[in-house]
Formats: structure tokens, sequence, C-alpha cells
């Protein structure tokens, strides 16, 4: 592990900045600093911790919200002044409560990872199971359980049948969504992950 360090260059406060990366989808989460504490602990644990500049000490990402950073690997650029670490994201990276800390777009191309929609939505789904919020459809499935669940998932893909025999594009573009929705809503009370489906389909495709 010192071999590694020893060839990174720390700035004259003994940081260096760290790029976190959704491993899944390439998505940038955050950008924190790092120092070869927080580095040994980050390397030894398996999980995110970064140096804290305003507070003057080492911090657990996740510790205080949950949403913890499982490292999927970790590289340095050419000039070993800087980290790209890609993880597991457990729930939102930023504090705002955003998928990722860069979420005040300036320019935005088109057709730019469609995977982050669904990530996101998934996480939201988690969120809410964890945290319920009155009135919402959501919650509701989760309270009335996997009798409704599987119901509804029956439904829009009946639904999805009957719009693509229609051969009208608003309503198959619509059903799809409400039945990738609900599959969503099932993954979470089955405690599965996109990365199970993920692994799955990869698998079949070798």
């Amino acid at each position: 592990m010192d071999d590694f360090i020893s060839k990174l260059k720390f700035d004259d406060k003994g940081l260096i900045p760290a790029i976190i990366q959704d491993y899944t989808n390439g998505q940038v989460l955050m950008l924190a600093y790092m120092n070869k504490q927080s580095l040994r602990k980050t390397m030894e644990t398996g999980q995110t911790y970064f140096y804290s500049r305003s507070r003057d000490e080492l911090w657990h990402k996740g510790e205080t919200s949950g949403h913890f950073q499982n490292v999927k690997g970790m590289s340095y650029d050419c000039d070993g002044d800087a980290l790209l670490i890609k993880v597991e994201q457990m729930g939102a990276a930023c504090h705002t409560g955003h998928r990722s800390c860069f979420f005040n777009t300036v320019v935005e191309q088109p057709d730019i990872a469609k995977g982050d929609v669904l990530a996101e939505l998934y996480d939201v789904i988690v969120d809410r199971k964890n945290n319920p919020k009155e009135g919402s459809y959501t919650d509701y499935l989760f309270e009335k359980g996997i009798d409704k669940i599987l119901k509804k998932v029956g439904e829009e893909s009946a639904e999805v049948i009957i719009a693509a025999k229609n051969g009208v594009y608003d309503e198959v573009r619509w059903e799809v969504a409400d039945l990738f929705y609900h599959v969503l809503v099932l993954l979470v009370q089955q405690g599965m992950t996109l990365d199970d489906i993920y692994a799955e389909l990869k698998g079949r495709r070798h």
C-alpha cells in the first residue's frame, strides 16, 4: 500500500483530490480530498474516507447519512496528483439529496448517460422505502406488500402489450415507463439492486 501512496503527489497541505465515480454507469458523483491517513483507511476498509478541509478532520462517507461508498476500483492520473475512485454508491452522494454533487447543469448534450435515469429512480424508491413520505404512491405500494406490487407489474405488462398492439407510440412509451417503475419497486421489495440485473445480463452476453 505504501508503495502505491509513495507514487502520489500530495499538495503542501498533504492533500490530493479524489474524483468519485459510479462504477456501474460512469457518472461522476463528487469531488473530495484525501490525505495519506484517509487513503489508507479507504484501502483498508473498502469504503471511502476523506479529509474535511473545513473541519480539519477525517470523515467516513455515509457515517451519518447511511449513504456509504463501497470501493470497486482506484487509479491515479499520469502526474500522480489526482485519484479516480469507482464506487458502489448507496443512496445519494450529495448532501443535498441529489445522486451526484454535479447537478447544476450549464451545458448538456442530449442522449447522454441514459442509464443514470434508472439508477436515480431506483435510489428514490429505496429512499421512499427507508424514509416514508405521506401521500407517496411508492410508500403505498410498499405498505400493501408483495401481492399489490406483483398485481401492478402484471397490469402494466398487459397494458404494454395492448399499447403495442394498438401501435400508438405515446401509449407504448408511457406504459413501458410505468412497467419499468413498478419492476424497480419490485426489485427494492425483493432486496435486489440494478447491479444484480446488470450482472445477469452481462453473464448472458458472454
